[in-house]
């Protein structure tokens, strides 16, 4: 099933696609990062890892993305934490591993506020945060924009920018902005009650790794791991950075057990 068609669930009137792999406890969940999809490297290599090692794994796109419906335009980060929160309810059971990339690790962050509200603690079992993005909007991005940009958002409600990963602009729109501020995650402590291991690489363009250390302060002082990749980039997709990714899964899998 997992090269094939994806399975689709409705979540708020717009069809979510999905990849489940069956197997055991502690599963893995993919959260891609902005514009990214679940067939992307680093994705397809921690599928393929649990299909060897028997264990779970689930992976989905954010509507506006791959292959589930919807427009990219209407995207936000309420919108894309409601569709992850109905994939994994819809599609795991026990505790999950949530990996989450760039912009997923702050879906994953707020997935463990939302789950720890509604009396499902117990649902994560870890968190593997791969160049962490959280409140990327008001904390990374709002600060840089122009004036131009600025009117731009309120005449025009988005703005463009080049993308080095795609030949198609960035869009980020007004909408965006205005619900990243009310999902922000570093303004006190983030209990999530399980391990975190965060992955960085210091020559990232898109995130400075102070971001990351930042996020540390805002996390408990006891299981917290910050690991700096010294040439790393933001896509931490070379073979080396794969094989890392792995090896702190795996870590975090057998403390979950």
């Amino acid at each position: 099933m997992n090269q094939s068609e994806p399975t689709r669930i409705e979540v708020d009137g717009t069809e979510i696609a999905v990849r489940h792999r069956p197997g055991r406890v502690p599963g893995l969940v993919w959260l891609g990062g902005y514009r990214s999809d679940m067939k992307g490297t680093k994705a397809e290599a921690l599928d393929a890892w649990a299909g060897e090692k028997g264990l779970a794994a689930t992976r989905h796109d954010y509507s506006g993305h791959g292959e589930s419906g919807g427009a990219f335009t209407d995207g936000t980060i309420s919108r894309w934490l409601t569709e992850s929160l109905a994939v994994v309810r819809r599609f795991t059971e026990g505790p999950q591993i949530l990996v989450g990339s760039s912009m997923g690790a702050w879906i994953a962050l707020r997935m463990v506020q939302e789950l720890q509200k509604a009396g499902e603690d117990g649902r994560v079992g870890g968190l593997l945060l791969l160049a962490p993005a959280p409140d990327f909007t008001t904390e990374l991005m709002e600060p840089e924009l122009t004036a131009a940009q600025r009117q731009a958002l309120e005449t025009q409600g988005h703005i463009e920018e080049p993308s080095e990963y795609s030949p198609e602009p960035n869009v980020y729109t007004r909408a965006l902005f205005e619900d990243g501020r009310r999902n922000r995650v570093l303004e006190g402590i983030i209990d999530t009650h399980c391990p975190v291991h965060i992955l960085q690489g210091m020559a990232d363009p898109d995130v400075p790794y102070s971001h990351a250390m930042r996020l540390v302060e805002h996390l408990p002082a006891d299981d917290v791991t910050l690991s700096l990749v010294r040439d790393g980039d933001h896509r931490l997709s070379r073979p080396q950075d794969i094989d890392l990714i792995l090896r702190v899964a795996a870590s975090l899998v057998e403390r979950a057990r």
